[in-house]
């Protein structure tokens, strides 16, 4: 009998980093468990993880490139895909500049570095991400701050945890695990949740604040505004390290609970609990989600979060929210090459201008792609590649967005499936799955671990996202930037440790050498030195220095001349355990556990409407329809309704496999007045909605019983 073989890799079926054990017998994956050795999960591991061989092996899984002809998809090279790419791209550098090509990336597979390193020597400044309302608009915001990304400092054993939007033992989100902060809640800590809808979290809380969707700047500046008035503060923090204390103090009297009361409905009197909990149990720590980054207030709710740290002195304090040391390995600026880009080439950057918060981590508004495409101002994009990433269903105003990648000229998607996106693509690229690559793992996390994440098979002519970047970027002029090999690539990233890749991946995983305080020894990395709520770096571009709240642009406030139409609040984005945005609808035992798009409904709101539990749900919003099936849940405000995004049908084997059926972002709209002023970030967390029971039984059972 063939020998078992137990690899330790690491898995990155989410947001990636926890231990995993490969068990592979006769060159294939039968089943993968939780490293009980891994420093990060312990031994843990969820759903994601666990079902990474149902991926592997999916009989619908592209496994070699192809090219769309007029008859459909013909499998061909991948000397023929790389050359057919590079020889369009040479084409449409010559005729229209570099800038004329976009390459796009989704929540990533840990690629991230290559890919802007391949777009920096390329020439382009015009990278498109999830980061403009999705964990880098918090690293932009922080940066121009605190000089740095605050993370919960769960080993540190803090006394009271706060978790702000955040469901962190579904998503495991970034620098974090559901395994740490759940060791830290088991020890004692006092539990803060603040989230409009009551899940597993806020039922254990010792707190919790259901806030209308969309106000949580307000929410932030109402804790504030307490920790003031009442003294909570840390005097001696403020006095040596805030810049813009008094100024803030007289913004944040406009903020008392009554009147954050109005804006959030959360009572003033639990405001004014929560933050006496927050500022008087020593050590805080906040851990907050994408929910106040998808919002007009991005950058400012992110401040004011950063704010609470400062002020009550958890700022890079034990079990407070702190600045990990990094890995002795290479910087990601650095791999990614971001010097090379010119200053020339930087100024054409789409919407840069407009969203300088954005252009300074690099990145552009999918909206700025799309109106290029579309109406060709300032200039037209001709060219796109997109890896990992899956816009039709993952960025608002989706119809936009379908329509314009059906218009660009020429199209590359990297995935596993042929996605909604990927059917739209001139040249589609197999990717390799993260037990088919090598790779230091969680290279750009900021939580002081880098891990080895180890190939277990290989799996027909699929090959890891970086090869692609590597040897694509050889045929375009690239090659004195990139190796031979990738496993050399590897190696200069590890150069700084003493460690060559062989070494590393035997010893799994390097951590930076913790210490806390840092401030102390050379204040912050800002231009004042201090921590900037009065923000030099928004004034220099013009803006407001100070945070502030604005009303969400699509509410029961701004807009009362819609809600005789569309009466609820609308809050997408619903978090479950089994999808990571829209990946995995294919996976058996995922789709086992959630067979359907749900849509949360208070019982009494159903019952307005003749709606029962498990029924289809029409979901209508200014821009258009969607269909969703009904969950009641007395857990949330009855003028609130709550659904999932990322709905598409793989079964459904027509082009588009149902994108638009129960696509959250049919709804959503991406009106550059409507999204955060310096980061582009898009107003996808609250709008106004109508409900009423699905009346077309056809359509109904249309996607039912599919095979």
């Amino acid at each position: 009998m063939a020998e078992v073989k137990k690899i330790r890799t690491a898995c990155r079926s989410c947001h990636g980093g926890c231990g995993v054990i490969a068990h592979v017998k006769d060159g294939k994956v039968m089943k993968v468990e939780g490293d009980p050795e891994s420093p990060i999960s312990h031994g843990t591991l969820c759903s994601k993880g666990l079902a990474i061989t149902q991926l592997v092996y999916h009989p619908d899984r592209v496994l070699y490139p192809m090219k769309k002809t007029d008859k459909g998809w013909n499998r061909i090279s991948w000397d023929s895909a790389l050359d057919t790419i590079a020889e369009k791209f040479k084409v449409v550098i010559e005729r229209h500049g570099p800038e004329a090509i976009v390459i796009g990336q989704g929540t990533g597979r840990d690629y991230e570095s290559f890919l802007y390193r391949f777009a920096n020597l390329l020439g382009t400044p015009n990278v498109l991400t999830a980061g403009h309302m999705c964990y880098v608009s918090r690293v932009g915001a922080t940066l121009i701050t605190c000089g740095n990304l605050p993370v919960c400092d769960y080993e540190g054993e803090p006394k009271c945890i706060v978790v702000w939007g955040c469901n962190s033992l579904w998503t495991n989100p970034d620098e974090y695990k559901a395994e740490g902060f759940w060791r830290a809640y088991k020890k004692g800590a006092k539990l803060i949740v603040i989230d409009p809808r009551r899940g597993f979290l806020a039922s254990k809380a010792d707190l919790w604040l259901q806030l209308r969707p969309g106000t949580d700047a307000a929410l932030a500046m109402g804790f504030h505004n307490v920790i003031i008035e009442e003294g909570l503060y840390d005097t001696e923090f403020v006095g040596k390290y805030i810049h813009g204390w008094d100024g803030f103090v007289e913004r944040v009297k406009k903020y008392p609970p009554e009147h954050v009361e109005d804006i959030t409905w959360v009572q003033r009197d639990l405001i004014r609990e929560a933050a006496r909990m927050y500022a008087t149990t020593s050590p805080a720590c906040i851990q907050w989600g994408v929910p106040v980054e998808q919002s007009i207030n991005c950058t400012d709710c992110n401040r004011l979060l950063t704010g609470l740290m400062a002020a009550t002195g958890n700022l890079d304090a034990p079990g407070g929210n702190v600045f990990f040391v990094p890995p002795p390995v290479r910087t990601v600026s650095e791999f990614s090459r971001h010097k090379d880009l010119s200053l020339e080439q930087r100024k054409k950057r789409l919407g840069g201008e407009q969203y300088r918060l954005a252009s300074r981590v690099a990145l552009i508004s999918p909206k700025s792609a799309w109106d290029s495409i579309l109406s060709g101002k300032p200039y037209q994009l001709k060219a796109a590649l997109l890896c990992g990433s899956n816009p039709v269903l993952t960025r608002a105003n989706a119809r936009e967005v379908y329509q314009a990648l059906q218009e660009i000229e020429f199209l590359t998607v990297i995935d596993f499936f042929l996605t909604p996106t990927g059917e739209l693509a001139d040249i589609f690229l197999p990717a390799a799955t993260w037990l088919e690559q090598n790779y230091v793992g969680d290279f750009w996390k900021r939580h002081g671990y880098v891990v080895a994440r180890q190939k277990a098979v290989e799996v027909g002519e699929c090959w890891q996202d970086h090869k692609i970047f590597q040897e694509l970027g050889k045929r375009m002029g690239q090659e004195k930037y990139w190796w031979d090999t990738l496993e050399q690539a590897l190696d200069y990233m590890l150069e700084p440790s003493g460690l060559t890749w062989d070494e590393f991946k035997e010893r799994g995983y390097l951590k930076g050498k913790m210490r806390y305080r840092k401030y102390q020894e050379k204040g912050f990395s800002t231009p004042t030195g201090k921590v900037e709520l009065h923000s030099t770096t928004l004034e220099k571009w013009g803006h407001d220095p100070l945070p502030q709240y604005r009303e969400v642009p699509e509410s029961p406030v701004s807009k009362p001349e819609l809600l005789g139409r569309y009466p609820y609040v609308l809050n997408v984005g619903l978090r479950t355990p089994t999808f990571f945005h829209s990946a995995n609808r294919m996976i058996p035992w995922l789709r086992e556990i959630r067979p359907d798009p749900i849509v949360e409904i208070h019982p009494e709101t159903a019952k307005k409407h003749g709606i029962e539990a498990g029924q289809w749900v029409r979901i209508e919003s200014p821009r258009g329809h969607i269909r969703q099936r009904a969950k009641l849940n007395h857990g949330i405000d009855p003028r609130v309704i709550v659904a999932e995004h990322g709905w598409w049908f793989p079964e459904l084997k027509d082009p588009g496999h149902g994108w638009d059926i129960s696509n959250v972002n049919v709804l959503t709209d991406n009106d550059p007045e409507i999204s955060d002023p310096v980061m582009g970030s898009t107003n996808l967390r609250a709008l106004l909605c109508n409900i009423s029971p699905c009346d077309d039984p056809e359509e109904e059972t249309r996607w039912e019983e599919s095979p």
